[in-house]
């Protein structure tokens, strides 16, 4: 699940890898051109910082939450759907998800990296194999194994 944050981070992170191959090329004398690259760089960094942590870099005072907007993202309870809609018990009982149970859903969500979240929800809920996953994510078995791995223990952290 996306959110338009992670959308902008991609942008940016793409982009300032073109500043830095543009950097790279440019001739030994032309500083004044490699002044206002650094300072673009110098720029994105900083803008993509904010965006990781939600707050502005280099302060101590402030909100100091990581990734903030995904965590909004993931408590809008509209995001996590009542789970009567998707599931069906065999025995018709009603299956539902308290307002609290969804916030920490979220909680666990906001805690995992785009990958971790990725790879295991692939694995768990769409029962796809470590290998058909590292496929799709252009990543080797083993990466897959390790982000999922890591997403288990932030779930135990949380939940223990």
């Amino acid at each position: 699940m996306k959110n338009w944050a992670d959308d902008l981070l991609m942008e940016y992170t793409k982009g300032r890898r073109e500043l830095h191959s543009m950097k790279a090329n440019l001739h030994e004398d032309n500083f004044e051109d490699e002044t206002q690259i650094n300072s673009m760089i110098e720029s994105m960094t900083f803008a993509m910082d904010w965006m990781e942590t939600g707050r502005q870099p280099d302060t101590y005072n402030g909100v100091d939450k990581r990734s903030v907007y995904l965590r909004q993202f993931f408590e809008s309870i509209d995001v996590i759907p009542d789970i009567t809609d998707e599931l069906y018990d065999i025995d018709s009982k009603q299956l539902y998800m308290t307002t609290e149970e969804k916030k920490a859903l979220a909680k666990i969500f906001a805690t995992w990296s785009h990958k971790e979240r990725v790879c295991y929800i692939a694995h768990e809920v769409q029962k796809k194999s470590f290998q058909q996953i590292a496929n799709e994510m252009k990543v080797s078995k083993g990466a897959v194994q390790s982000y999922i791995k890591r997403a288990r223990s932030k779930v135990k952290e949380l939940v223990s």
